[in-house]
């Protein structure tokens, strides 16, 4: 490629990148999902209409599956692991058995609905089952749900990629299908090896971010980013799940108290927007805008029988040892949001050659465009219907700290949230343990320093001064008065910073956590994911949210 050639690529590219965030922002006004302009964006700069071209199905697998990989450490990154792991058990069953079983009912259906042979059937029953993790964490996380059922919903996007590419490999195969037992061992030793693989890669991470100082605050971003890529190589290196092993080396990296961690959010929320963009540009590219017609109606039947038959059954049988309530089980099957994930996946069989994989790209293209638009717009209005929405549930405070090394002690910045309990609360009441000390309290556009008898207020930002070895203990006792008021201690709130629905307290009789729409009690406040401003003057900080570890 010459220069000037170099210069053109550059400026198409830019182009479209601008393009592509002006779209997110029509897109979030019109509240339809942005891939699917972006999509659009791709199909309209395609051969057929204003003709660049591209067919390449290798080179959209491999960039597709690196971008998949960015997605997913930046899910992890942003993922509360004190939220995902009392769901753990019923996540992963969604993600392995329930992938299994919404495979095996739409192979079904496409099998007799559809007339096609069993290999392809089964090929696009697993294309179509997992759903994808962009998509659920950029819608789920913007609407009041409980916080247990979003982050079921999004630790099962982030799991179940792995077993669906997996399945999608075996069945594009050629030599015909291999036994369930020799399918079911090759999910068991990727997922598990890609799992060991991808948290010891993290740990490895967090042991060196901790301990090593680095000249420059903007690379501690990349180095935790860096991790993450790392562990899915490693375990693609390995023949293993590297998708398994980007997202767990993402949770715990998020979730470790390691330096500028709202730093690394928002690098790593820049860097999942970058890969979002790029990959469903370049699935609209891919596409022959003039076979879509022709696939209308095969996506239609498949992607009804999907949403109306194999999801919920997926569901209902994973779910009922659980025994989560009806209403969260039809919000769960609704939300099973399908985006890239499928249309990367059907690059596989066309690389492999299998005889009408070219046919499913169209298929699940269709699928995805229309279904969409149904499930997306709509999930706010399943989810009024079932009686889900927690509006009023009052926010978290956020914490981020600078550390002070001279005085062996950090510098905390917290942020008030509108609904929180700190709201008209005294600076005496708070009873800080010493030698903690709030040393400023901004306020709007101005500065004050605080008095004994100084209330705070929603909104105001306070400058607390405290050591390494009272830091927990200001945090706990910050998060308690947020959420139950001056008297938490009396309410018995210690400011955990997991409080768990099934963990006895005085006033709910230690009820299940399946039952909290029967608890008098009211649920536990959610937490704020906007970032508190960086303390200016601060030689580096450590971001430490409302629910430090």
């Amino acid at each position: 490629m010459t220069l000037p050639q170099l210069y053109v690529v550059l400026l198409v590219g830019g182009l479209v990148l601008l393009a592509s965030i002006a779209a997110a922002r029509t897109a979030a006004r019109l509240g339809l999902p942005s891939l699917l302009l972006f999509l659009g964006l791709g199909v309209l700069v395609g051969e057929d209409v204003l003709g660049i071209p591209f067919n390449d199905a290798q080179l959209a697998q491999t960039l597709g599956t690196t971008a998949l990989a960015v997605i997913l450490v930046e899910g992890g990154l942003s993922t509360r692991w004190a939220d995902v792991r009392r769901l753990l058990a019923p996540s992963a069953l969604l993600a392995t058995a329930g992938v299994v079983i919404s495979v095996l009912v739409t192979a079904t259906g496409a099998h007799y609905l559809l007339g096609m042979d069993w290999q392809l059937a089964l090929l696009l029953g697993a294309i179509v089952s997992s759903t994808d993790a962009a998509a659920v964490f950029a819608v789920l996380r913007s609407l009041p749900l409980p916080r247990k059922l979003a982050s079921m919903v999004e630790a099962e996007s982030g799991f179940n990629d792995a077993p669906t590419v997996i399945l999608v490999l075996v069945f594009s195969a050629s030599g015909g299908l291999p036994g369930p037992f020799a399918i079911g061992g090759q999910m068991v030793y990727q997922i598990a090896t890609g799992a060991l693989i991808g948290l010891g890669v993290a740990l490895v991470g967090v042991v060196t971010l901790r301990y090593v100082a680095l000249p420059a605050t903007g690379l501690y971003p990349l180095a935790s980013f860096g991790f993450g890529i790392c562990a899915f190589a490693a375990a693609g290196a390995a023949n293993a799940s590297g998708i398994i092993a980007a997202y767990l080396s993402g949770i715990v990296l998020g979730n470790a108290v390691l330096p500028h961690r709202a730093a690394t959010r928002s690098f790593a929320e820049g860097a999942g927007w970058l890969a979002q963009i790029g990959l469903f540009v370049m699935l609209g590219l891919l596409v022959d805008p003039s076979e879509l017609l022709d696939a209308l109606l095969p996506a239609l039947v498949i992607g009804a029988f999907l949403l109306l038959v194999a999801r919920p059954v997926s569901v209902l049988l994973c779910l009922v040892p659980f025994r989560v309530p009806w209403r969260e089980q039809a919000f769960i099957s609704w939300a099973g949001l399908r985006g890239a994930v499928p249309i990367v996946l059907t690059t596989f069989p066309i690389v492999a050659q299998v005889p009408g994989a070219l046919d499913l790209l169209h298929i699940v293209f269709v699928l995805v465009v229309v279904f969409t638009l149904i499930q997306g717009p709509g999930l706010l209005g399943i989810t009024r219907l079932l009686g889900l929405v927690r509006p009023e549930e009052a926010r978290e405070v956020d914490i981020e700290s600078a550390p002070l090394d001279v005085l062996d002690a950090e510098l905390l910045t917290v942020s008030v949230p509108e609904g929180s309990m700190l709201h008209g609360v005294e600076v005496s009441e708070l009873r800080l343990p010493r030698p903690a000390v709030i040393s400023l309290v901004i306020r709007g556009s101005s500065a004050l320093v605080p008095l004994p008898e100084s209330r705070l207020y929603e909104g105001d930002q306070l400058l607390i001064v405290a050591t390494s070895r009272t830091r927990d203990e200001v945090e706990r006792r910050l998060r308690a008065v947020g959420r139950r008021g001056r008297l938490a201690r009396w309410h018995g709130e210690s400011g955990d910073p997991d409080p768990r629905p099934d963990r006895p307290h005085k006033n709910n009789g230690g009820r299940g956590r399946w039952r909290s729409h029967r608890r008098r009690s009211p649920e536990p406040a959610t937490f704020t994911r906007s970032e508190p401003e960086e303390v200016t003057g601060s030689p580096s900080s450590i971001t430490t949210t409302a629910d430090a570890r």
